[in-house]
């Protein structure tokens, strides 16, 4: 720890997005949607600020909503205030591609993060969101026109997918 308490060790990004995967594993396999965990950082303390994982709260939540959800009932304020209580320097980590599109008439992840007036500067992937529910997913281009990058944390894509997608119906 510096003495600005500033974190002097650089974060961890596969720890980070093990963590996120451990809790896609809670969210209930379902057919029609990703099982997926996420993690709300403060990148210049390197401590987790909240989790989420998929269907974790009530109504038909993704991962990064159940997180944006928690924080605001911990701060008391709505979701859409999260942008002025979350530290400089939050980042975000998702086993997969915050959605663009929710087919259950839900605000889109994307949106969601946009809307945190760019609160959250950089989101962690682990895996692109498969076509599977809505085609190609733009959300990546939204977020980065937006001024958020976007970055793939490789090496676990096999395990992530295989976690999102139980439940799902093989195809032969």
């Amino acid at each position: 720890m510096s003495i600005l308490g500033k974190s002097s060790t650089p974060l961890d990004h596969v720890g980070y997005m093990r963590e996120a995967l451990e809790l896609a594993r809670k969210s209930p396999p379902k057919p029609t949607n990703y099982r997926v965990g996420a993690l709300l950082v403060d990148s210049t303390m390197n401590t987790i600020l909240a989790t989420g994982y998929t269907l974790e709260c009530e109504g038909n939540t993704h991962a990064e909503q159940s997180c944006f959800i928690k924080l605001a009932e911990k701060h008391k304020v709505t979701e859409e205030a999260l942008g002025d209580v979350l530290p400089e320097g939050a980042v975000l980590y998702t086993t997969v591609e915050p959605c663009f599109k929710r087919l259950s008439g839900n605000l889109p992840c994307v949106e969601r993060i946009i809307k945190l007036g760019n609160a959250i500067k950089t989101v962690y992937v682990g895996v692109k969101e498969p076509e599977k529910f809505v085609g190609q997913n733009t959300g990546r281009k939204q977020l980065e026109d937006a001024g958020i990058e976007v970055i793939l944390v490789e090496g676990m894509e096999k395990e992530i997918l295989e976690v999102a997608t139980a439940g799902h119906i093989k195809e032969s």
